[in-house]
């Protein structure tokens, strides 16, 4: 029996043995004794030496062999368990992501709710007798009579605030002439205002049936026999529907507080001519046109302080840069 020859010592650098493509690790191949002698021979190759005359593995650690001999190879358990451990991994930051999702989404859903329910609540108690009309208040009245606009409104009483009625309010307003507009002012609980501006009277026109007073829109506010003190008369060509009367309500809307209560009488014939009489002298204002009212007003109110109406016969004022004093 022949005796079996040492081994060869391990080829540095020798190649790894190739994975099968299942990617499982080949099994490494083994040798017997008796096929080394029929093995070919595998010459080493040698590498140069450098410039200097080191060879090239005097520089490497460990006493010039490479840490890659040196390596064990990695086997398939160690392969299975990293990607193990990065499956786990993976998992627990997906787990920790979809629970900060969920969390986030749960708070934007409980407060959309939370919101929905609030709403709802709060347009329950408005409609509700909770909120119900127990008070109506008028304010804003001088000419009227404020409990009897209030009688006139009873209807609303006991209606939640959202749901007064605006049309019946507006028909309950409409039987008094001397509104001129209305607003409606909820404060809740219970209370509901009406603030009334009134028509403010120009004059009064004398007619076959009496003394009818009117404002500046030309709305019938009252008709007597005889006309309220205070107000002048009117004597305007083509009616209340006339760019005379007009004019001559711009005027009259127009002048100082203190000139308006002293006219007596308004007269005009086109919107270009409107004349103005003050009682007890009878003193003429030639006011012209509407333009420029606010202007002439305080030009007439300063020489009406220096000249009074006892002293003159005429104010001329259509032209407010020019004023002619008779």
């Amino acid at each position: 029996m022949r005796r079996p020859s040492p081994l060869p010592p391990p080829v540095r650098g020798a190649a790894k043995p190739a994975a099968d493509p299942s990617g499982a690790p080949r099994e490494r191949a083994e040798l017997r004794a008796d096929e080394l002698d029929d093995a070919p021979v595998i010459p080493l190759a040698v590498p140069a030496p450098l410039p200097d005359g080191r060879a090239v593995s005097d520089g490497l650690p460990g006493g010039g062999q490479a840490d890659a001999a040196q390596a064990a190879p990695v086997g398939w358990r160690e392969v299975w368990r990293a990607a193990r451990a990065r499956r786990k991994a993976l998992r627990a930051e997906v787990r920790r992501f979809t629970a900060r999702q969920r969390r986030r989404r749960a708070v934007w859903i409980g407060s959309a709710a939370a919101l929905v329910v609030l709403a709802l609540a709060t347009l329950g108690a408005a409609y509700s007798p909770l909120f119900a009309v127990e008070t109506i208040t008028v304010v804003g009245v001088d000419a009227l009579d404020e409990a009897e606009v209030a009688a006139a409104l009873e209807d609303q009483l006991g209606a939640p605030i959202p749901l007064v009625d605006e049309s019946a309010v507006k028909a309950a307003l409409v039987a008094f002439p001397l509104v001129e507009s209305y607003t409606l002012e909820a404060r809740p609980p219970h209370e509901l205002v009406v603030r009334i501006v009134e028509r403010t009277p120009i004059g009064v026109i004398e007619t076959r049936a009496g003394a009818t007073v009117v404002d500046a829109a030309g709305v019938a506010l009252s008709t007597a026999p005889t006309g309220p003190e205070g107000l002048p008369v009117l004597d305007i060509r083509g009616g209340v529907g006339s760019d005379a009367f007009v004019a001559a309500g711009q005027v009259m809307h127009s002048l100082p507080p203190e000139i308006r209560g002293q006219v007596t009488a308004v007269s005009a014939s086109t919107p270009d001519d409107v004349t103005l009489t003050l009682g007890g002298t009878n003193t003429a204002v030639v006011w012209g046109s509407a333009e420029d009212s606010a202007a002439k007003g305080a030009v007439l109110e300063k020489i009406m302080a220096a000249r009074p109406p006892a002293s003159v016969r005429s104010y001329d004022v259509s032209s407010p840069n020019a004023v002619v004093v008779r």
